[in-house]
């Protein structure tokens, strides 16, 4: 058993939708645990982070998959204080080869959503982790209708909605499907690179 969890902030719902999208497609694959880690303002004190149980179920994943909101070019601040306290983790090597990948979603069709994902490459090369990207071809090239990879993103997944204040969130049905398809890549390679011994499901 191979187990990918998913750890996120959602301010208005979008990426919280994103993150269970990768969640559906990472539990699509045989022998996989996808597990939703969201994460919770009222853990910031002072400005530190602050999680036991959290970090534990992180240190048992084979893989992690990171979501954040792009806000004002970048993470959300309450992913950043989760990022900063990862710093004892770091320490120790505690995620050292762990597969990790990321998502982001924001109000515009840029929104300067690339910064983020970079930040989130960034996160997992300092923790000696390896980054896995979105291999999904932008159906629209292929005159494909289901506008997967629409954003024509391959570091990580965007999503974009415009939406009114306080109309519910809901994702763009290519935004959803290549989330999906990020969370089987990841859960495919996890049993790929370190296999399950021989009679063990």
């Amino acid at each position: 058993m191979k187990t990918v969890a998913i750890v996120y902030f959602s301010g208005t719902g979008h990426t919280r939708l994103m993150a269970e999208a990768v969640q559906r497609g990472a539990a699509a694959i045989h022998a996989t645990e996808a597990t939703l880690h969201a994460l919770d303002g009222r853990a910031i004190r002072e400005g530190r982070f602050a999680d036991a149980a959290l970090f534990a179920a992180l240190e048992r994943a084979d893989a992690i998959v990171f979501g954040t909101p792009t806000y004002m070019g970048g993470p959300a601040a309450q992913f950043k204080a989760f990022a900063d306290a990862s710093a004892g983790i770091w320490f120790r090597q505690g995620w050292r080869n762990k597969l990790a990948a990321g998502f982001t979603h924001s109000g515009s069709p840029s929104g300067d959503k690339l910064a983020t994902l970079q930040a989130l490459a960034l996160l997992a090369s300092q923790h000696g982790m390896l980054w896995v990207g979105s291999a999904d071809f932008p159906s629209h090239f292929r005159g494909e209708p289901h506008e997967l990879n629409r954003l024509g993103s391959f570091l990580g997944v965007m999503g974009h909605a415009t939406a009114a204040p306080a109309t519910p969130a809901a994702l763009h049905p290519g935004d959803q499907l290549t989330a999906e398809g990020l969370g089987r890549r990841i859960a495919e390679l996890a049993h790929l690179l370190a296999p399950e011994p021989a009679g063990v499901a």
